[in-house]
């Protein structure tokens, strides 16, 4: 096959050409078996040597292409030989002959017109795809960037050329594919790269950079949290160890002022009220001698003192304004484990309790909790969530049917309002015992109604007391107390126990089937 020819058109646009050669360079299109240089525009295209038959499309033996692509048409305005036939210049030489090749026009009689519309017919046939144009820079243009330029000779009205199987669509097909894989396998290298280098410079830094220590204020907690309340709260709640005839109790309490004096439960240090001795110990593990100042088993509160004067006291708060749902804070050592926290809510007010038996019984309108309480908790702070003592914790639940003093929490604690405390604590301080109001009648305990009975002895109701001056009689039932329902003997004590004396009540009893509201003013119990 010949690559290339010397062989100029002899009837050039502008007259006989000159013989000339047309240099071979790398063009970007890859033929079959050779690679020929683009005619530059202007320059007289070479006509194809002898080769191999080209491909053929279709039964007919038409190759992809027509007239209009390679411009040999007479009518195009242009002379065939001077617009650039891509055939001649890349396609290897077409049978002549043979199925699929159109039948000669002079076939049947010789004529030298009919040889040349024969050999346009037969040019036409095979006439491929117009050949793309060069850049600016003498470069070709990659035929899968840039549409299939126009031949200038073609008219505007010829149908549009038809990609060649096997030179056009297949290169382009094959070159995409090409493409496009090696796009991918450029992505996956660069995300392969990415994690393998994250993964490296990972490794580095935590092999050769200490991890980060928290900043300044990074165990700070904000004001109202349990956390918070709990750190302020904590060095003022002490242990307190008492000892007695080689035997010892725990208990706790909390500072109530700057001059050392502590409260707590009157059971916590009843034991050593005669002799014994008890020693406090402080949130820093200091520890501190300390003696009773005064008790009152009716309230079951005590005050204790100690020579440090340094801790900072406790704020009792206002327990007439704690709901029932408000979430509260206990402090203390259960089980003998100090400065132990924990939480819960108000889970009922006005409760009644009564701990203890004889001379030792109390009579406390508890407030009730679900905070976790134990032994060891009596005498500790209950607080509320702005870091105040609503109540001082006092008494657990026992589960029905069980003796002894022996138990743990099961989510009902009980604690002496703060309103109580701090009146029974001013007085203790002050004079070493508590008055608490009474209003002069002794109750039926063997009575099973609804309600508080005065027994129907004639000295059931004492002379000049509160309850005679009312006009309270012997066998009266009372069922309320300033407008709260009573339903028990004890209802009525812990309710007339948690005012002060000097009020004035009003009591609500039934006489001989009859409601009647009778108005007192509460006084001091003369035996304290």
């Amino acid at each position: 096959m010949s690559d290339e020819s010397t062989t100029p058109d002899p009837q050039g646009p502008d007259g006989p050409a000159q013989p000339q050669s047309a240099p071979r360079e790398e063009t970007g299109i890859i033929d079959l078996t050779a690679t020929q240089a683009i005619p530059e525009p202007g320059v007289p295209d070479p006509v194809a040597g002898h080769g191999a038959p080209g491909p053929v499309s279709g039964a007919s033996g038409r190759a992809v292409g027509s007239s209009a692509d390679s411009g040999s048409s007479p009518d195009s305005g242009s002379s065939p030989d001077t617009a650039v036939d891509w055939f001649d210049v890349f396609g290897p030489e077409h049978p002549t002959e043979g199925p699929g090749v159109p039948a000669r026009a002079d076939a049947t009689w010789g004529s030298d017109r009919a040889d040349a519309l024969a050999d346009e017919a037969h040019r036409a046939a095979y006439a491929p795809p117009t050949v793309p144009a060069m850049t600016s820079t003498g470069a070709p243009t990659p035929m899968s960037a840039v549409p299939l330029e126009e031949d200038p000779a073609t008219p505007s009205n010829a149908a549009p050329p038809t990609p060649h199987p096997a030179v056009g669509a297949a290169p382009r097909r094959r070159r995409g594919l090409l493409i496009a894989l090696i796009a991918a396998m450029c992505l996956a290298s660069g995300l392969i790269g990415g994690v393998a280098g994250q993964l490296i410079d990972d490794r580095m830094t935590l092999g050769s950079t200490p991890l980060p220590e928290p900043g300044p204020g990074s165990t700070a907690r904000p004001a109202g949290s349990v956390a918070n309340i709990a750190a302020t709260a904590l060095p003022s709640v002490v242990t307190i160890q008492v000892s007695v005839d080689g035997g010892s109790d725990t208990g706790s309490g909390f500072v109530v002022d700057t001059r050392g004096h502590i409260l707590t439960n009157n059971h916590v240090v009843s034991a050593a009220a005669d002799s014994g001795d008890i020693t406090v110990l402080l949130s820093n593990g200091d520890t501190e001698k300390a003696r009773i100042v005064g008790r009152d088993a009716s309230y079951d509160l005590a005050v204790l003192k100690m020579d440090r004067t340094d801790l900072k006291p406790l704020q009792l708060g206002a327990s007439d304004q704690v709901v029932v749902g408000d979430q509260v804070i206990a402090v203390g050592a259960p089980l003998g484990l100090e400065q132990t926290v924990t939480t819960g809510i108000v889970s009922a007010l006005n409760r009644p309790v009564s701990p203890g038996g004889g001379n030792e019984a109390s009579y406390i309108n508890a407030i009730q909790t679900d905070a976790a309480i134990n032994p060891g908790n009596s005498g500790g702070p209950l607080l509320d969530m702005s870091g105040k003592v609503i109540g001082v914790n006092s008494a657990i639940a026992r589960v029905p049917g069980t003796t002894g003093s022996t138990g743990g929490n099961i989510g009902l604690g009980f604690a002496i309002p703060s309103d109580q405390a701090r009146r029974t604590a001013d007085q203790l301080i002050a004079t070493g015992k508590a008055t608490h109001p009474v209003i002069g009648v002794k109750l039926d305990r063997t009575f099973s109604g609804d309600g508080a009975q005065v027994l129907s002895d004639s000295d059931a109701v004492t002379a000049g007391g509160p309850a005679d001056k009312a006009g309270v009689k012997p066998g009266d039932v009372i069922i309320g107390f300033e407008g709260r329902r009573i339903r028990t003997p004890d209802q009525l004590i812990v309710a007339i126990r948690a005012r002060a004396v000097g009020d004035k009540v009003t009591l609500k009893v039934v006489r001989n089937g009859r409601e009647i509201d009778l108005p007192m003013t509460l006084e001091a119990d003369p035996g304290k």
